[in-house]
């Protein structure tokens, strides 16, 4: 145990970072009191999560498989994402974490006790954002170095868009989906780059094998239409390892199976319910209408421009960039890149069926996107000069968030 906290794995960079990331959820926890001080009762969708949760931990069935019917709850009403009452588009994950926390609560939940009880089904989505944070630090620091670790992690940390899901500040938890996302592609990544080592490769790799189908039943328990990422952990086990492909076929197919076997455990291991529930799910839903209406591409890019409002010089100078420095194309840049790419292209052609859950998770690949290229630009001789722009960036996109987050009405 004393080798593990060595200088090398907790050193300054990790304390920075772990600074960082408090004042993500320092921020959060913020925009809850918020929420909590000003709303009366919860909103529609929390209360159908926890509704339907609380109804699969004492029992009572399978949440979401069908939803409760309204005349037994009047809190509770069927989502426009429902055929014959089953949930279209999510498995119940959401449903049980929500409702997780509350199951530690001594005493009835009632109106009376709510100041004290409704800040408890906000806990795993916090968990959540702190989780994705912190894997964004840790393949961003790997890809592109501490600085660009920084950089990617400043992004995070102070993105508006990525708070609020964190918080479920007035929005869905996709934050949930976007970090099964993320976990999924860089753990395939990182699964696809030990076959180069001589050991016998699934028994060696039972670890990262278990973790990458952990991370695809969250992402796509969280969001059906994320069984995207499935062949897309294929697709990078293939490319990153191509002189060993029987063997990635391998680890995927076992990756999946075990994915398989946690998605039917959030079902409680009802197996009749799961299946009615998978014939009922809708897995991607696209429609290419969205590509033809001008109003789209603009809500997706108010939308970026909300998760990231220093998108709007950053992203434009990091494209530039890599499109005419040779130097900048490389894997660990180009993969990033795509993925944010495919999910916002997804987020265009599936606006009611996850559109905005593709958009939050392409979010943090495209940070990583653009702290490599900035990281690749400090090596450069003009360091001081770019180094001077990145920090006056960072700094009052920070204060921005951070004066926002001041005039959030209270009460």
């Amino acid at each position: 145990m004393g080798s593990y906290f060595i200088r090398e794995r907790f050193g300054r960079p990790q304390f920075l970072a772990a600074l960082i990331l408090l004042a993500f959820l320092a921020q959060a926890l913020w925009l809850v009191h918020v929420e909590l001080s000003s709303a009366q009762n919860m909103e529609g969708g929390e209360a159908l999560r926890i509704s339907e949760g609380m109804k699969q931990w004492h029992g009572r069935g399978v949440a979401g498989a069908p939803l409760t019917d309204p005349a037994d709850d009047p809190f509770v009403h069927l989502s426009q994402s429902s055929e014959n009452g089953f949930d279209t588009e999510h498995s119940p994950l959401l449903s049980l974490v929500s409702a997780a926390p509350l199951l530690l609560w001594p005493t009835h939940l009632s109106l009376e006790s709510a100041t004290y009880w409704r800040w408890l089904p906000k806990l795993p989505f916090l968990a959540c954002g702190l989780f994705l944070g912190a894997s964004l630090w840790y393949v961003a620091r790997r890809l592109c170095g501490n600085t660009g670790g920084f950089i990617a992690l400043t992004l995070y940390a102070f993105s508006p868009s990525l708070l609020q899901a964190a918080a479920v500040w007035h929005t869905e938890p996709e934050i949930v989906a976007a970090w099964g996302a993320f976990g999924s592609i860089f753990t395939a990544i990182a699964v696809a780059h030990t076959l180069y080592a001589p050991r016998e490769v699934v028994l060696w790799n039972w670890r990262r094998i278990v973790l990458l189908g952990v991370s695809l039943a969250i992402a796509v328990g969280s969001q059906f239409s994320m069984m995207i990422v499935v062949p897309m952990a294929l697709i990078f086990l293939l490319y990153v390892a191509p002189v060993r492909k029987r063997a990635g076929l391998v680890i995927w197919i076992a990756a999946c199976v075990v994915g398989l076997i946690v998605l039917v455990g959030i079902y409680f291991f009802h197996v009749r319910t799961f299946f009615e529930s998978m014939r009922h799910a809708v897995f991607l839903g696209l429609t290419w209408r969205g590509f033809a209406v001008l109003p789209v591409y603009k809500q997706v890019a108010i939308r970026l421009g909300g998760a990231c409002p220093a998108f709007v010089i950053i992203l434009p100078v990091a494209l530039t960039t890599y499109f005419l420095w040779p130097r900048s194309r490389y894997f660990g840049n180009t993969a990033p890149l795509l993925v944010g790419v495919l999910f916002v292209v997804l987020a265009i052609a599936t606006p009611h069926t996850g559109g905005a859950g593709f958009l939050l998770a392409a979010v943090p690949f495209i940070f990583i996107f653009v702290s490599g290229v900035l990281a690749d630009l400090l090596e450069t001789s003009y360091r001081p000069v770019i180094l001077a722009c990145i920090v006056a960036l960072l700094i009052t996109y920070v204060a921005r968030t951070l004066l926002a987050l001041a005039q959030v009405p209270q009460g």
